[in-house]
């Protein structure tokens, strides 16, 4: 049982070093946030995943081993997630247009459709609250119109889940069938978006339409930046 502290750590998948990290207040914690990151995603098998960490004084910060651990490593075969964007956050509205480095993390294990969430409550709720509730239990993100005069529309629109455990992939059609048509959702590699809009995402994986009143899935352009360099994490 890992202990409520500070420190650093080392994530390995099939015995490789993949990525160096630090816990500036709780290992647990960080260490949680990573499983839950992962198991969305594909390509990736959490019974191939391990880590080793090391607790740190709480007068000592831990970026400081974290970083000699990277500068250690980087002529012995590295730690590739840590200029991969890994433990990057949402990158916001403005760059979800932009093309996804063919080396970033979501570009090799992009996020997977076909997990099923957790049952969700099946009675009848407007729209957003659904939205907000699956929010906290996907384990990528998913970021929605905050718009007051759009968002209205899902708070109008009611929907009841049907019982038991359904697919990403089934639930944002359901949200979809829900709402007035002009609504569109899109999955890019790396999390979910739904606005009112009919736009094209270079980058996205999958898209979702009402059209004359039916729910449609379309096949995104999965376009990639092919100079994928290097990543900035912003990892705490």
């Amino acid at each position: 049982m890992l202990k409520d502290r500070p420190g650093v750590y080392e994530l390995y998948v099939k015995r490789e070093r993949v990525y160096v990290g630090k816990a500036s207040k709780s290992l647990p914690d960080r260490l949680s946030n990573h499983l839950r990151k992962l198991s969305g995603r594909q390509q990736i098998d959490l019974a191939e995943v391990c880590f080793i960490c090391l607790y740190v004084d709480e007068d000592l910060e831990a970026a400081a081993p974290e970083k000699m651990l990277i500068k250690k490593y980087r002529d012995h075969g590295g730690s590739p997630w840590n200029t991969m964007g890994f433990g990057n956050k949402d990158p916001g509205r403005n760059r979800d247009h932009s093309l996804v480095k063919a080396k970033h993390f979501d570009a090799e294990y992009p996020i997977d459709l076909d997990r099923t969430i957790p049952e969700l409550a099946n009675h009848l709720r407007p729209v957003e609250d659904l939205l907000h509730d699956i929010k906290a239990r996907l384990p990528y993100n998913l970021r929605f119109e905050t718009k007051n005069k759009i968002k209205q529309e899902l708070i109008d629109a009611h929907i009841a889940i049907p019982a038991g455990e359904l697919s990403v992939r089934r639930v944002i059609g359901l949200v979809l069938n829900a709402l007035p048509e002009g609504w569109q959702a899109t999955a890019l590699p790396g999390y979910v978006i739904l606005y009112n809009e009919s736009t094209n995402y270079r980058s996205a994986l999958v898209y979702w339409r009402k059209v004359d009143g039916r729910v449609e899935e379309y096949v995104g352009d999965q376009r990639l930046d092919p100079r994928g360099g290097a990543v900035e994490s912003d990892d705490d």
